[in-house]
């Protein structure tokens, strides 16, 4: 990616946001890739800002757009939350949007896209919820337009991946999960001021009372144990299987495992987009106009 043609450009920056519409004809000459970082807005315990996913999303994509010349969008801060809203008049602060709603969002953001000329979407989520609904409009983008379409996922959950040496945490103490090790330190080397230490706490995820005391619960998917194996899926909501809304020990999150998460992250979606752009690409349903978005879905 060293090598792209568009670093030449002399852009202020690959953000489309900060472009005009000649710097896109310009782009739009030598690559037809965009990148779309895509998050949410919702509690991250006491301590982490209710920006932290959106900070994930905005951070990789930001840095593999400016350091290869990818082009990329202003980050979309709204995700699929629902488990996050807690009580009414609790004042948590997440702002969810329907999942009809956000599937509306994203396509429309997707074929405004490829109406413009972009046959390479990829898509940078830093929510893990917004996973649960966006299959459907991801489908419909590719098989209506022949755009090539993806979706990438620079976090650790259960799978911790390309962190495995980073992250401290034992496997117990879920390292990248919500609110814990590997979170704390990205919010960290993003901005030291939005995090709160002195009001971080170490908890883990529970099964539900509700259940009973046959079930078990370890992480913050959607499942639960039961006789030792995770068949089961419920709509749990955030509060029911951790207390504090955090899941891991924040003590372990540093700004310097923060920064090279980024940078590993960043780099590797570089390298990815390197070979996506080498896949062939014919779009075929292009035209979007404003007649046509009004029409009902």
């Amino acid at each position: 990616m060293s090598e792209r043609k568009t670093l030449s450009l002399g852009f202020p920056s690959f953000c489309l946001g900060d472009l005009s519409y000649v710097d896109i004809q310009e782009y739009l000459k030598y690559s037809d890739t965009i990148l779309i970082p895509h998050a949410s807005l919702e509690q991250h315990g006491p301590h982490l800002p209710l920006y932290c996913d959106t900070i994930t999303a905005q951070e990789v994509a930001g840095r593999a757009g400016e350091q290869a010349g990818i082009l990329y969008t202003p980050t979309l801060w709204l995700g699929y939350s629902p488990q996050h809203m807690r009580d009414a008049g609790f004042g948590a602060g997440t702002i969810t949007l329907r999942s009809s709603t956000l599937m509306n969002v994203i396509y429309d953001i997707g074929r405004s896209l490829i109406h413009h000329g972009f046959n390479r979407l990829i898509f940078v989520n830093g929510h893990g919820s917004n996973v649960k609904v966006i299959d459907p409009v991801l489908r419909r983008l590719r098989y209506e337009t022949g755009a090539l379409i993806g979706f990438y996922k620079p976090y650790a959950e259960r799978y911790i991946g390309m962190l495995k040496d980073v992250l401290e945490g034992t496997v117990e103490q879920t390292p990248g999960w919500h609110a814990g090790e590997l979170e704390t330190a990205q919010c960290l080397a993003h901005n030291p001021a939005l995090v709160r230490m002195d009001r971080a706490s170490v908890d883990k995820a529970h099964a539900p009372k509700w259940l009973g005391p046959a079930w078990e619960k370890k992480d913050g998917m959607p499942d639960a144990e039961f006789q030792g194996y995770q068949y089961f899926n419920f709509p749990f909501d955030h509060q029911e299987f951790t207390d504090s809304g955090v899941m891991g020990v924040p003590e372990m999150g540093t700004a310097e495992k923060g920064e090279i998460a980024f940078q590993r992250f960043s780099q590797y979606l570089i390298d990815a987009v390197e070979e996506l752009e080498k896949v062939e690409v014919h779009v075929t349903n292009r035209d979007w106009t404003v007649d046509k978005a009004w029409q009902p879905s």
